[in-house]
């Protein structure tokens, strides 16, 4: 048995953060080796580690039985460990051959030209062993996102790379192209390269991967053989872990009048025919992994993206919705998972930014702001939601994750949204800021605000919603009660082939195929 890779009781921590612990992994020659978790699992920091990205903070990396320090992606390279990321990292205005050899061109005329023949010739050399039919001299940005993907391997290849970490390659290929790429595969693994395999996609890993390696809470669950281990087995072992406190999930409100109605919402593959109903005073909680259309559909709604079709209702009256303030002025607010960028103006204080999205209503004459009217709203929801801050006139910036998140919740208030839409509330938020926040939306949703809820954390999850709506690949897979337990609603993530109609009604956990509209 050749061992590529060992890896022994790695730790890592961020500011805030522990993202490892204990964990482990172990990769052979001539293996495909998945490893499996859900979002926030580990898997990406455990595999930075390896490719140079991050440093460790304790444990140990063998590379063929010697210990080895790993500082950049350089020296991953060195030591032939290459990492193909989800997003690709090509220059789409060179060659396919210039990217693979990009700093490392061969030259001509006293190392003062570049050698473009001897360029193509060896970057045909690679591609006719991996038998691809790929022009070397073709520019990137006129290849399919696959063909970009064979020319990343390629590249990685032309390292002498006996290390392949490849992140969610799938993501954005057919079945077709899925094929080309698995075809790829089994030629490296018969050349013995050891490949480590990220992906959410269940039904890939009895196609092409050996073993199966499961992190859970940045930490090492177990190593199983692929071919004779359940879906079923794996899943329990990525959501294994017990929620504190065991919430239920909120009784449901299935009776109160609908508010949001979203029919037949479709843009390309990133949202397809998505249909749901919000409910007056409900969560709705949006599950999935990662790329599964949560936020595009958040953004679709908001008008932040346009979309090739679908009809969004608001109180029985249909609106368009072409940009974000038709939104706003119909009564929906956004929360991006992303508030710095998207939510807050950091550089201003407390008192601007509650009054950021309804500035007309503090405006006089001359277009001159009312100073007082503003700081009496900033005052009267700095204590209403308990934020934590000297005074109004205190920087966004410089309060905490949380009370920055209360701050943008404070925005929407004065707006009086009555749909909200919550895009990973609790992201970098420490777990006593979250019990606020999770407190602060069952209040909203007792006061009869609609809300939408899009969290990568199941426990969450099913602390808050009423009912649950699960994505995988843009599609609506199914709805379920509050009450429904972390495999359902993996069994449902990981669902690809998703056909029937979306249905809504809170009835009880329905894989898609069999609810009616």
């Amino acid at each position: 048995m050749n061992v590529l890779v060992e890896m022994s009781d790695i730790g890592k921590s961020f500011p805030g953060v522990r993202a490892l612990h204990g964990a482990r992994f172990e990769l052979r020659a001539g293996e495909v080796h998945a490893l499996m978790g859900e979002n926030g699992a580990g898997k990406s920091t455990l595999m930075k580690i390896l490719s140079g990205i991050h440093a460790r903070d304790r444990g140990t990396i063998l590379v063929q039985g010697q210990p080895v320090e790993i500082a950049s992606p350089a020296q991953a390279l060195a030591l032939g460990i290459s990492m193909i990321h989800q997003e690709l990292s090509l220059m789409p205005d060179l060659t396919a051959a210039q990217n693979i050899f990009i700093g490392r061109e061969p030259r001509k005329g006293f190392g003062l030209l570049l050698d473009e023949a001897r360029l193509n010739a060896q970057a045909a050399e690679i591609f006719a062993g991996l038998h691809l039919a790929l022009d070397p001299g073709t520019p990137v940005r006129s290849l399919t996102i696959a063909r970009q993907q064979m020319v990343e391997i390629t590249k990685a290849l032309s390292h002498r790379s006996r290390v392949l970490i490849m992140d969610e390659p799938t993501a954005a290929l057919n079945a077709a192209e899925v094929n080309e790429l698995f075809a790829i595969i089994a030629r490296l693994k018969a050349d013995g390269v050891g490949v480590i395999y990220i992906s959410h996609k269940m039904d890939e890993l009895q196609r092409i991967a050996d073993r199966v390696t499961v992190m859970r809470d940045g930490a090492y669950v177990d190593t199983v053989p692929a071919a004779t281990t359940s879906i079923d087995t794996i899943i329990t072992m990525m959501v294994g872990r017990s929620l504190a406190g065991d919430h239920p999930g909120p009784a449901p409100v299935a009776s109160a009048p609908a508010v949001l109605q979203v029919s037949g919402l479709r843009r390309g593959t990133a949202i397809r025919d998505v249909s749901f109903t919000l409910h007056r005073g409900e969560i709705l909680g949006f599950a999935g992994l990662m790329g599964a259309g949560r936020t595009e559909v958040a953004r679709a709604i908001f008008g932040a993206d346009p979309v090739e079709r679908g009809e969004i209702t608001l109180n029985g009256r249909r609106l368009a919705i072409r940009r974000p303030q038709d939104a706003v002025r119909a009564g929906i607010g956004y929360l991006s998972e992303d508030r710095k960028q998207f939510g807050l103006a950091t550089g201003m204080d407390v008192r601007n930014n509650v009054a950021l999205a309804c500035l007309g209503r503090f405006t006089g004459f001359g277009g001159l702001l009312k100073e007082g009217a503003m700081r009496d709203a900033a005052v009267r929801y700095i204590g209403q939601l308990g934020i934590r801050t000297p005074s109004d006139r205190q920087e966004a910036r410089l309060l905490s994750g949380g009370n920055q998140q209360k701050l943008v919740i404070a925005k929407w208030l004065l707006r009086d949204c009555q749909v909200l839409i919550f895009d990973e509330p609790t992201r970098g938020i420490d777990v006593g800021a979250k019990s606020e926040i999770y407190r602060l939306l069952a209040d909203l949703a007792q006061e009869g605000r609609a809300i939408i809820m899009i969290s990568s954390e199941l426990p969450e999850i099913l602390r808050l919603s009423h009912r649950i709506a699960v994505m995988c690949e843009g599609r609506l897979t199914g709805i379920l009660p509050g009450g429904a337990s972390q495999e359902e609603i993996m069994r449902l993530a990981t669902q690809r082939d998703a056909n029937g109609v979306q249905g809504d009604a809170g009835a009880g956990a329905r894989p898609m195929a069999e609810a009616t509209a």
